[in-house]
Order: C-alpha cells, then structure tokens, then sequence
C-alpha cells in the first residue's frame, strides 16, 4: 500500500499552532531577520504594505528551505494570525513611518501584547511610544539589530530595552535568532526605557571611530609607505589573525582584493569610489549626547567631522588648487623614509591603542546615560553581547568584558592595568605614526584625537587654570585654589594695573 504525499508547507503551516511572534516591515534587514527566526524553527507571520515584499519573502522561504514563514496583506489579518500574547516587530524606517505602523496595527492588538520596534531609533522616541503603549496595556521594546543585511540572517547581535516582559514572551526566539559566541547568545535584556536604543547608538559611534581610524591607518600605509593595494590587503589579512582581530578589519582586508567590475583593466574598486561618505544620523546623535553628559569622546567626533569635511568634495578640491598656487606641496610635505614592515608594525600598535581610546569613550558615555536615568547598565554584558554578529565584533571585547568584571565601577578601559600595559607599550609607535603623519601632511584626526585624549587624560595638572582664571577675569565665574578650600573671585583688572604701573 502506497505511503500518503508529504504535507505541503503551505497545509502544514495551516494545521500547525499560530505564531508567537509577527514582523512588520520587509525590506532586506526585515526579510533576513524573519527568515533567520524560521530557520530556528519558529513559525513567524510577516506583513508589509506593499504585496510585492510579501510574496518576495515568501518565495525566499521557499526557495530556503520551506521555513514557516505566513505572509499577510492586511494589519488586520497580520495581527491576528498571532497567539497571544502577541508579539509585533516592526523594522521600518525611523521616525514617523514607526508611527504611522503602530497606528495600523494597533486597532488589532490587545493588552498584554508587545510591540519591538528593530529599528535606529532615537530613544525619546522610544520613550514616548513606551508611554503611550502603555495607556492602552500593550508592551512596548526598543531593540538595536546590528550586524547589517547578513548578521539579520545569520545572527545578529541584539540590544532590546523597555519593558522586560515583552522581552521575556520572546526570550527563548531572540536567544536564538541571535549571534552565538563561546559565551551564550549575543542578546540580552539592556533595561528599561530607551536603553536598547541608547546602547545601539553608541554601539554605533564607536563604530564611526573604528571605520574612520582604519581608513587612517590605509592612507598612511598608502602614502607614506607606498604600499600596493594587495600589500594593503595582505596586511589588514594579517592583522585580523591576531589582537585586531575583528568584523571592520577581515572586511577591510577583503575589500582591496575586489577588482572594479566595470573596468576590464583589473585595478581595485575601491579606488575607484568617490571619497565621501554618508551617515544616517547614529554619530551625530552619539556626540551630541556626549556634549550633553559632559563625555569627552574626542575619537568619535573626529570621525563624525572627518565625514562632514568628506562631503565638502567641490571645496576640498577647490582649496587644494588655492593653496598650491600659494606654494603648498601638491604631494606629500615631507617624505618619510622607513622600512615598510617597521610602518606597517607602527601603524599596527597606533591603530589598536586608537580603538582602545574609542571604546572607552563609548563605554564612558553610556555609563553617564545610565547614571542619568537610572538604566543599571552593564557594561561587561554589553561587551559581551557585541563579541558576534555585530558590526564591531572584536576580539579585545573579551578583555573588554574581563575589565568590566574586574571593576564594575572602572573609571576608564585605559586606567584597567591590562589595557594601560598595553598602551604605555604602544606609545611611542602611536606618537611616531601620529608625528610622522603631521610632519607629511597627512590627516589623521581619529588617531590624532585618540592620542590626544590618551595624553590628556593621564595628566595629573592642564593649563586648565589657566581657562579658568580668564573666565573669573571676563565673567567673574570664581575659582577654586590647590590649596585652600572654597570659591573664590579676584579683580584680575585692578591687581593687573597695579601691578603695571608698579613696575613702571
């Protein structure tokens, strides 16, 4: 007797209990990320306004591997397809498309439902929606994806914050949907509020520090050491076998390897790109926390204004003519003479104690929000969930976590007795990189930076008082003394007057 047909996964699907969990947005980031929760073997309903990224998502289920993915055209049946509690991801553009989806969805969900909005929010907005949310019983999360179009199908690192029993109606999805390191799933509850989206943020300026101090590094192999695109290539390879270990610089190596598609000559790509780079807003908002917190984050505002001035391509261009007509060298200022693999060692150790200098401002920044609002981050499981998946997955985030369990309350990555070892080994290369740079002409603002917060932070006396006693004389803001207690003002005028004309 012949054996019944398979279930197709279309009846499967149609006998098999409702998904637990709903995502609403289905552009790349949207479609990986839902395919990568099927493929864990959680059935999921998606939803997007326009149809054709439905069937488009529900083709690539089939075509991967007939995943339980349930595709909707309406926020009604999309919402309702879902056991309750509900759980709705929303991965859509930041801002006002947010709104404008959880007023569609809204009318269908009931209390004790959860929205988890994956996108690069602002966290006041967050905020807000959590409030608003909450009027109505549904519960709301903020949650940062990183690890791009990849990391959402494969594994992203995942950073959700707000109301912790929406994240625990999903715990069991996100833990494994999420990057796996030797450690655990790279996923963890951040804490209440716009914490997620907080946490990504600057996960998101460290990253502009990172992307800005690697370019640095290629322009000085480049340019001082004449180094090929395939010598560049095998360096970064070599690089990342050992503590640069990481995501930014595997790729970097990758990318001088790609010959221009469209140039049958086989010279690289990357030469061939316009040198100016876009953002969508992360860095900005990073360093304007930072002003508003009081953090110096002087390697992630480097990198925000190396941008700035990447855009003004017409003007750099226009002013590089100006001034040679003046007398500026067109090339380099000074020709340095160095044997390639001493340069290559050097900008090694200055591009790595740079890094460590933007971390830590990162960390710094999101222990003052923490301590702002009350979040009770933790810094070393903060470290830990970047070690996969996410854009600056590094191996240093290992001692990076080590150092944060060490010392809860550590002031500064530098300070820690493992990562002051290693800078005060690294200095004299970093300080010869940074020098040699100056002395060619060559910019190098994020390890310039990263060196200069290094040296100033490690400073027990600043001619900062010497600010300070301008700002008395001007605007009589008082001092305090080094020696005595209290606030104090002086008539700097008068007593300078006196004293002049005592001298005449």
């Amino acid at each position: 007797m012949a054996s019944p047909a398979p279930a197709s996964p279309a009846a499967a699907a149609a006998h098999a209990p409702p998904p637990r969990i709903g995502l609403a947005g289905l552009a790349t980031m949207g479609q990986n990320l839902a395919l990568n929760i099927a493929e864990k073997g959680f059935p999921i309903s998606v939803y997007n306004r326009t149809a054709a990224k439905v069937d488009s998502t529900l083709s690539r289920a089939r075509d991967e591997g007939a995943l339980p993915v349930l595709g909707h055209r309406d926020p009604r049946g999309f919402v309702l397809s879902l056991a309750r509690p509900r759980t709705v991801v929303l991965l859509v553009q930041a801002g006002p498309a947010v709104d404008a989806t959880i007023q569609a969805l809204s009318p269908y969900l009931e209390p004790g439902d959860a929205i988890v909005d994956g996108g690069n929010e602002w966290y006041q907005n967050t905020e807000r929606r959590i409030e608003e949310a909450a009027a109505r019983g549904i519960l709301y999360l903020g949650m940062g994806v990183s690890g791009g179009e990849e990391g959402a199908r494969n594994g992203p690192s995942l950073m959700p914050g707000g109301h912790v029993d929406a994240y625990n109606n999903i715990r069991d999805i996100l833990e494994k949907a999420a990057a796996q390191t030797e450690d655990g799933a790279c996923v963890t509850f951040v804490g209440p509020g716009g914490a997620g989206n907080f946490v990504k943020m600057v996960h998101n300026g460290i990253e502009y520090g990172d992307m800005q101090l690697i370019a640095e590094a290629y322009d000085v192999l480049r340019r001082v050491g004449g180094l090929s695109n395939s010598e560049i290539a095998d360096v970064f390879a070599e690089w990342n076998k050992g503590e640069l270990e990481s995501f930014l610089v595997e790729i970097t190596a990758d990318i001088f390897t790609v010959a221009d598609p469209l140039d049958g000559s086989g010279g690289a790509l990357v030469d061939k790109i316009l040198d100016k780079t876009g953002m969508k807003g992360t860095g900005k908002w990073t360093v304007q926390q930072a002003a508003e917190l009081a953090v110096a984050a002087p390697t992630i505002a480097a990198s925000l204004d190396g941008r700035y001035l990447s855009g003004l391509k017409d003007e750099r261009v226009a002013a590089a003519g100006v001034l040679e007509e003046e007398g500026m060298p067109a090339g380099l200022l000074e020709t340095i003479n160095v044997d390639k693999k001493v340069l290559v060692d050097r900008v090694r150790q200055a591009l790595y104690a740079s890094k460590i200098c933007s971390y830590a401002q990162g960390m710094n920044l999101l222990r003052a929000k923490s301590v702002e609002k009350g979040w009770n981050l933790n810094l070393a499981e903060l470290a830990r969930i970047w070690k996969g998946g996410c854009i600056i997955r590094a191996r240093f985030l290992d001692r990076i976590k080590r150092a944060y369990d060490r010392n809860p309350e550590l002031a500064n990555l530098i300070v820690d007795r493992e990562f002051a070892r290693e800078m005060v080994q690294r200095q004299n290369a970093w300080r010869w990189v940074v020098a040699r740079a100056v002395e060619a002409g060559i910019s190098t603002p994020g390890m310039t930076a990263s060196l200069s917060y290094f040296d100033t932070y490690r400073s027990s006396r600043l001619p900062a008082n010497l600010i300070q006693a301008q700002r008395d004389l001007f605007g009589a803001h008082t001092y305090e003394r080094i020696d005595r207690p209290g606030s104090f003002h002086t008539e700097w005028n008068k007593l300078a007057r006196r004293s002049n004309g005592a001298a005449i």
